[in-house]
């Protein structure tokens, strides 16, 4: 089974192409920004420690976590945002590996692992993955995108861009079908790692 990293800054395309690979046989996806979210459920463990870093004030009234109080502390300072993803990340790509292990079980052919920090968190476990592609789109590509899913609040902040010689760049502009069949040559180029 091919393990693929897919990431890129919001509106690069991530979400809307991994759908598109979808509708081909044998590939799957997941979405890691689900899986953090899943990894901060009330009484979790990642969950005790952001209430312990960020305090009572990122819970909602039934004492979950409200991601846009949690936000409004993260992206306000770049040590709150090192110190969400040092919390949450790891946990994340615990969480990856159990999922990858029953993907392998069930035989499917490729997982897309579809996540915006991927190329360049320092939390992320490279080796589980058989390539990372990197979605490089325009900043006006990029916005006219997320406004037409009505997600313009969503940059907040600009990536970095990746500075691995391992990560694959792909050129996010364009058509989706033009894309998907970029990203799809990535992937048929890419080894299984051993």
């Amino acid at each position: 089974m091919k393990v693929i990293g897919l990431a890129g800054p919001a509106g690069s395309g991530k979400s809307t192409i991994a759908r598109a690979l979808c509708q081909r046989e044998g590939i799957k996806a997941i979405d890691l920004d689900k899986t953090a979210w899943e990894s901060y459920r009330p009484r979790s463990a990642t969950y005790w420690r952001l209430v312990s870093r960020f305090g009572q004030g990122i819970l909602d009234s039934e004492g979950a976590i409200d991601r846009r109080r949690l936000n409004s502390q993260v992206f306000s300072s770049d040590q709150a945002l090192a110190d969400l993803n040092a919390i949450v990340h790891p946990a994340v790509i615990a969480r990856l590996r159990k999922i990858v292990s029953e993907e392998k079980a069930k035989g499917t052919d490729t997982l897309l692992v579809e996540g915006a920090l991927l190329a360049t968190s320092p939390h992320v476990d490279r080796s589980l993955f058989d390539a990372i592609i990197w979605l490089e789109a325009s900043s006006v590509t990029r916005q006219s995108r997320l406004r037409a899913a009505g997600r313009e609040t969503h940059i907040e902040r600009a990536l970095p861009r990746p500075s691995n010689a391992d990560v694959t760049t792909i050129d996010a502009e364009g058509s989706i079908a033009e894309v998907a069949e970029r990203v799809a040559s990535a992937i048929e180029a890419a080894s299984i790692a051993d």
